[in-house]
């Protein structure tokens, strides 16, 4: 506490007290600020700082590892959010069962995982994971919505993971306010984070998501964490997408893909599959593949349009799985400057296995779909097309081209439409027969249309 002294407390003189800043003591203003404090470790060389804590351990399920950057890092903590019933504690319980196993098998360094679940009992929590086939001794479940009994279970088992799911359902005695409330969610995935730092434990929070699909809870929660996951899905699909938001030690514009089934959830290595209707006929007229780039993942994705009737005073425009501002866009060009007339017919467009594409690469699939079904002329087998559309019926270059055609290669593709002025190189015009387009009318009148 300052005080004014006039003398001196050692020699007992007067006017010998001078003036002179403290040390460690920021002032701004003639006003102290802060204080010098006692470092909790010394600053280190930046090479004498050891790797080995920032070394991702794989979880044991592919998908997510993409996602991640190869898996989870001590001390991590991942936000997992997504809609309900999407399938975000069937995939964790995966997760935690495969890192009891993998605990297991380690031996003199087996840890158990603890599975948190504020939402279920352990009695429902078992359930699933007897369905899932995801039982095991080193996994343990603790159905807690205190925040200081889950740090118990941490004193007691020092487990290698913590699955808290969810993260909205804990609350703290230390902290006023509901569970769920923003005061609530911000304390308690601040302590679960301090705790994860301090010990060096993945830390992998379950969260919920508002109407318009962002991480409910304040905006801070997302930045207090390190990794945040979105997990995607029509509930009438068995597909589902798991999207990185933010990550701190990978890539953070990866995407998983999984198949939720009766006996759990699996991750599909080679999801095009799912996104492709199979003829074993010939081509339909109003279908069109295209190549969709999800994070860096190159996707085949099959674009179906219907043209039905005629002289309708209030045709219908119905979209599923596109943007439909878009297509409204690419409808308008093609009537305009491809002389077809769609002004009094209703148009119906789709994508098919509950894919979602939002990227402007698919225009061109979307046009040739269209004109397809208008003019009922299927488009040539083996035949992927890729290009963005602008208002006066250009066909602008994208991205990722040559990538998109080798997948398109690897599964059996002989011809793609690609914009004008692709950087192709050797390989990919050995693999793929390429037609290079600067318009639309020009590739249309190329494939029949």
């Amino acid at each position: 506490m300052a005080r004014w002294v006039g003398r001196c407390p050692k020699c007992q003189s007067w006017g010998t007290i001078e003036e002179a800043p403290s040390a460690g003591v920021v002032k701004v203003g003639g006003r102290r600020v802060v204080a010098a404090g006692a470092p909790a470790t010394p600053a280190r060389p930046i090479a004498a700082v050891e790797l080995d804590s920032a070394r991702a351990r794989p979880t044991g399920v592919a998908e997510l590892d993409r996602v991640l950057g190869g898996g989870l890092v001590p001390g991590a903590v991942v936000l997992l959010a997504g809609e309900p019933g999407a399938g975000k504690s069937t995939l964790l319980l995966e997760v935690a069962a495969r890192a009891a196993a993998a605990s297991a098998r380690n031996g003199t360094d087996s840890a158990p995982v603890l599975y948190a679940t504020g939402e279920e009992s352990a009695g429902q929590v078992r359930l699933r994971a007897e369905r899932t086939g995801a039982v095991h001794d080193q996994l343990y479940l603790a159905a807690e919505s205190e925040l200081g009994a889950i740090v118990g279970h941490l004193d007691a088992l020092r487990p290698k993971l913590l699955v808290v799911d969810s993260v909205q359902t804990v609350s703290s005695a230390e902290v006023d306010g509901s569970p769920g409330g923003v005061t609530q969610v911000r304390a308690v995935t601040v302590a679960l984070t301090a705790l994860a730092k301090s010990r060096g434990l993945p830390v992998i929070l379950v969260g919920h998501v508002t109407k318009d699909g962002s991480v409910a809870g304040p905006r801070v929660l997302e930045h207090l964490v390190d990794v945040v996951l979105q997990f995607e899905g029509d509930r009438h699909s068995t597909l589902r997408l798991l999207r990185g938001i933010k990550n701190r030690f990978g890539p953070a514009d990866e995407v998983g893909c999984f198949e939720l089934r009766d006996d759990g959830i699996v991750g599909v290595a080679d999801p095009s599959g799912l996104f492709r209707a199979s003829h074993d006929g010939p081509p339909a007229a109003g279908t069109a593949i295209t190549v969709t780039v999800e994070g860096k993942r190159p996707l085949l994705t099959e674009v179906q349009a219907l043209v039905a009737g005629k002289d309708i005073p209030s045709p219908r425009r119905a979209v599923s799985g596109l943007d439909s501002s878009r297509v409204a866009m690419v409808l308008a060009v093609l009537e305009r400057l491809a002389n077809v007339k769609l002004y009094d017919a209703e148009v119906y467009t789709a994508t098919v296995g509950g894919m979602k594409i939002t990227e402007p690469a698919a225009d061109l699939a979307i046009a040739l779909a269209v004109a397809s079904a208008k003019r009922e002329k299927p488009l040539p087998g083996g035949l992927v097309v890729v290009g963005e559309i602008g208002l006066t019926g250009e066909v602008r270059r994208t991205t990722g081209v040559v990538r998109r055609l080798a997948e398109a290669a690897r599964l059996g593709f002989t011809r793609a439409v690609v914009p004008a002025g692709s950087e192709l190189d050797a390989a990919t015009k050995a693999a793929i027969q390429v037609l290079e387009v600067d318009r639309l009318q020009p590739a249309m009148r190329a494939l029949g249309m």
